[in-house]
């Protein structure tokens, strides 16, 4: 039960994924990525390998004790990401060396199936209503969208009127039945989310997301008090000290942690326990690969308060890989009205294509967050 071998491939469109293997044939797999930062994400993995190999891999809390703690220097998305994808692999071992799904580990399932919604438009949202008539189409319920582009701190009503039209038009494609988030991306700062969250509000948006950057996170009570509209936050927020301040502000209704960033899945069902007593919901983040969306899948079949799961399945980013490209049985996931089934699989529940990763792997990616600027020259958020 030794851990003896801790493989790292970084593979398209934008992921890096780790292979931690035992000394009694088992092998686990995670994904401690940081998008636009795979290189780094990998250093970081390949500096805590001292603290991992030799170690018993069924001791999973200790050892994320040790990578926490064994630094001075802790949060932050590169150690936690790094810290994620280690032990998503750890209990992908414990489960199958135990034969059960890791959601039947932590307490076992609560759900039948899960509701889930895919992405439409882009990053800089465009043909929305199409895109959204076909994601319905192919047995989607939800579907979430960027509400801009780029945005200056104080923008034109034109905008305004362009994000309203969009979600409207949205709207008419799809009527009132189908769930449609929209997501400010961080991209918008606190004067500007206040108008938009007012002019959409009539739309029945099912949440906005990240209306202003986590750093500014004192502004959600601002906004809860000029809309209606679920608030959510939580993809760039990391362990359960990230999450205590904005829950404690009371000012959120949903949390999104991202598995392969906020401490992994035991760390992130410590905060989604957090949030249950706050009487606040899970949206797990995932615009990731498919060990992420397993990982966040066996978090929800055990979750009360999980509600939707974000899917990368076809999502823009995906280009020369999408999800279902890197595994033997793709049905895991498969959609049915809306809804991914339980899985019953031991560990994640999934298969990785080993040989696919390896070939994949020597195509590599250099993935980069893209650099926006507004018209003056100045650089705008992403």
């Amino acid at each position: 039960m030794k851990i003896n071998n801790i493989e790292l491939f970084k593979v398209p469109p934008r992921w890096l994924f780790v292979k931690v293997s035992t000394d009694d044939g088992l092998a686990g797999w995670g994904e401690p990525v940081v998008e636009g930062r795979a290189e780094t994400s990998r250093a970081a993995v390949e500096e805590l390998t001292a603290y991992l190999l030799g170690a018993d891999a069924s001791r999973i809390e200790d050892l994320w004790q040790v990578l926490y703690r064994g630094g001075f220097y802790r949060g932050g998305p590169v150690l936690m990401s790094a810290i994620s994808g280690i032990e998503q692999a750890l209990w992908d071992i414990r489960g199958q060396r135990l034969g059960v799904p890791v959601y039947d580990l932590l307490g076992g399932a609560v759900r039948d199936q899960m509701k889930v919604y895919g992405w439409i438009g882009g990053d800089a949202p465009a043909h929305v209503a199409e895109e959204a008539a076909a994601r319905v189409q192919a047995g989607y319920l939800a579907v979430k969208m960027n509400a801009t582009a780029q945005m200056e701190w104080i923008d034109s009503a034109s905008q305004v009127q362009a994000a309203v039209a969009r979600l409207a038009a949205v709207r008419d494609a799809v009527g009132y039945d189908v769930g449609v988030a929209v997501d400010f991306h961080g991209r918008v700062h606190k004067g500007m989310a206040k108008i938009l969250a007012k002019e959409l509000e009539p739309l029945k948006p099912l949440f906005i997301e990240e209306p202003v950057l986590p750093e500014n996170n004192e502004a959600l009570s601002i906004l809860q008090r000029h809309s209606s509209i679920p608030i959510a936050t939580g993809e760039r927020l990391y362990t359960r000290w990230g999450f205590k301040a904005v829950l404690e502000q009371g000012a959120v209704d949903i949390i999104q942690p991202d598995l392969s960033h906020a401490g992994g899945i035991w760390e992130t069902r410590k905060i989604a326990a957090m949030a249950e007593a706050y009487d606040v919901a899970v949206a797990p983040h995932c615009p990731l690969g498919p060990i992420a969306l397993a990982a966040s899948l066996q978090l929800d079949f055990c979750t009360p308060n999980a509600f939707i799961q974000e899917t990368s399945l076809g999502i823009h980013y995906n280009q020369g890989a999408d999800v279902l490209d890197y595994l033997l049985d793709p049905s895991v996931f498969a959609l049915e009205r809306g809804y991914i089934r339980r899985p019953a699989g031991a560990g994640l529940g999934i298969r990785i294509n080993e040989a696919k990763v390896r070939e994949q792997a020597a195509v590599g990616h250099n993935w980069k967050s893209p650099v926006w600027r507004h018209a003056d020259g100045s650089v705008a958020e992403w």
